[in-house]
């Protein structure tokens, strides 16, 4: 039994100069009689010399599972998922009128209170929240892709490799300065600037300005967008270190809003947000070839890290230990602000004074339900914060070792979030120019007659980092023919290989 396959004869090689003359039948004459006339031959390894070589061999071809294969197809259409379920949500809204009030969950705050002109704390606040996950997962690609992208080409940043590290570095720059700005423009203007007491004093806090709601629901959805954002791509060497942080972070988000304690959770985003800004900024220095530039910013982001990570994080850390139990008195607050003591023992107990979790979670179980203190919660976010205090003493760690070999004069080189697979080091404009190159009319496919034993039906393993080029150039039929599987072999078989 037989089958007829059409494959590219340069699926795995560089593409040819226009002049290139076939010299073959391809219904007649195998694969590998195909030859280049001399000069055609001659030219091509003129062409292919300038372009940047690839610096290494790709890996093996691997197997993909079921759930690598939707990750890559949503690495791959983030744009197009956001904007059309976007989309989706304000066409529902706007043609089925008895979904808006549910659709309006998604598209405004809830829980406006007319009297105080102020917001309250509930689970309709989730569906803002999903919003937010869909508009960053597509803006944080439209701005990669459509700003930093001619950014990073036009500071002279050309390797594949570098050029995706530059957009990721500069769009957490983005968001981290535009955020921890507002993050301390909001805890500038309010009860606890500089005072940590002051964080515990207006417990619980059910209502919010709008602003400063807005602030908190985003940069929660931001921080669980990065945990898609860790699992879709391509894996780091620190992907254990990160995913934990974000659910540590996402974790601390979530219960302090549900427990009503917003205000130390924007002293902690700030506190967090601040190193965000430095440590992007020193790395796109390195890249864009400021290297002493970079070594002074990374010094500038060492003294930072060590003051708002490990101080002023274990002063927050102190005050929740020591402060609150005399700054909140243990017992049990109603919606209409009445106080029940702890020492009133039935009532508080039948309002469930003495558990945990649905105290914490009383923001989403009911918003208008009464909220209890005991000293007993604040060990679930002291222990919180201090498995993230131990994640930031591993990093610490591991900057030290930077920070040394910048003193040994080999300048600052990150490490932390190299990719496992470093194989694809490519030269972007070799990439685009190899595109071009194979967009002639002599890359049409030929047919072959090969046996089905010869049939490898493997899925090509996708790149798990989207590929930031403007190019197209058609992914492979998934189909593995023996033999002409080998970039170095293959040329050799129609005339281009140099002799050795």
């Amino acid at each position: 039994m037989a089958a007829k396959t059409a494959h590219s004869t340069a699926a795995n090689t560089f593409a040819q100069p226009e002049h290139v003359n076939w010299e073959h039948d391809a219904t007649n004459r195998p694969l590998n009689t195909l030859q280049f006339s001399s000069a055609a031959s001659n030219d091509f390894l003129k062409s292919k010399e300038k372009l940047a070589p690839l610096r290494r061999a790709k890996k093996q071809v691997k197997d993909e599972t079921l759930i690598g294969n939707l990750c890559t197809l949503t690495c791959d259409h983030q744009i197009g998922i956001s904007v059309n379920l976007i989309l989706l949500l304000f066409l529902t809204y706007v043609s089925i009128p008895p979904a808006r009030p549910w659709i309006s969950k998604f598209i405004h705050l809830s829980y406006y209170n007319t009297k105080t002109g102020l917001y309250g704390v509930g689970n309709n606040d989730l569906p803002f929240v999903i919003l937010w996950i869909i508009i960053f997962t597509g803006l944080r690609v439209a701005v990669m892709e459509y700003i930093l992208y001619p950014a990073a080409r036009a500071g002279g940043i050309k390797s594949k490799k570098g050029t995706v590290r530059f957009m990721e570095q500069a769009w957490l720059l983005i968001y981290c300065t535009f955020f921890w700005s507002l993050g301390m423009y909001l805890m500038y203007h309010s009860d606890y600037w500089f005072d940590l007491k002051g964080i515990w004093a207006n417990w619980p806090n059910r209502e919010l300005t709008g602003l400063f709601k807005w602030y908190y629901l985003v940069q929660w959805a931001f921080w669980l967008q990065q945990i898609l954002v860790v699992n879709i791509e391509e894996k780091r060497k620190d992907y254990s270190q990160m995913f934990t942080h974000h659910i540590i972070t996402s974790a601390l988000i979530f219960a302090s809003y549900g427990y009503y304690h917003t205000p130390v959770g924007n002293v902690i985003l700030c506190t967090m947000d601040a190193v965000d800004i430095v440590f992007p900024f020193a790395k796109l220095l390195k890249y864009l070839g400021y290297n002493n530039a970079c070594n002074v910013a990374f010094g500038v982001f060492m003294a930072i890290w060590v003051v708002t990570r490990h101080v002023f994080t274990l002063m927050i850390c102190w005050s929740i230990y020591a402060h609150t139990p005399t700054a909140m008195t243990p017992g049990c607050h109603l919606a209409g602000g009445q106080f029940i003591p702890a020492t009133n023992t039935d009532l508080y107990e039948r309002n469930g004074g003495r558990t945990v979790w649905n105290n914490i979670l009383a923001a989403y179980r009911d918003s208008d339900g009464p909220v209890c203190w005991n000293p007993v919660i604040r060990w679930s976010f002291l222990g919180l914060l201090l498995a993230l205090q131990a994640l930031l003493i591993l990093w610490f760690s591991m900057i030290v070792g930077v920070a040394y070999r910048v003193l040994r004069g080999d300048g600052a080189e990150d490490t932390r979030s190299d990719d496992e697979d470093e194989d694809e080091d490519v030269d972007v404009e070799e990439q685009e120019a190899i595109a071009e190159l194979k967009s002639g009319p002599e890359w049409t496919p030929v047919e072959k007659e090969v046996g089905t034993e010869g049939l490898t039906f493997v899925r090509r393993s996708s790149p798990g980092v989207r590929s930031y080029k403007k190019s197209g150039v058609s992914r492979a039929s998934g189909i593995r023919i023996p033999g002409h599987g080998d970039r170095k072999e293959l040329l050799g078989r129609i005339g281009c290989d140099k002799p050795s």
